[in-house]
């Protein structure tokens, strides 16, 4: 019957789902942040270097207006 492929189904679903959560929890030990930023083109380094300088180093916590000098 057709309820015969829910077993399979659920296994490829976990399956796909795991390397996603994986890199969640790898980027979150390594970083201390879950999301990772790309550095693949040269203008993507040339912003994180910018949040970087604008924020003393944590380039993950992006300032607000507050960081912003009178």
């Amino acid at each position: 019957m057709w309820y015969e492929i829910l077993p399979s189904y659920a296994i490829m679903t976990v399956a796909m789902a795991i390397p996603g959560y994986a890199m969640y929890f790898m980027n979150k030990a390594v970083l201390g942040n879950p999301y990772k930023r790309e550095m693949r083109y040269r203008w993507d380094r040339h912003l994180y270097m910018r949040d970087g300088r604008l924020t003393d180093g944590r380039p993950y916590e992006a300032p607000g207006l507050e960081a912003i000098p009178d």
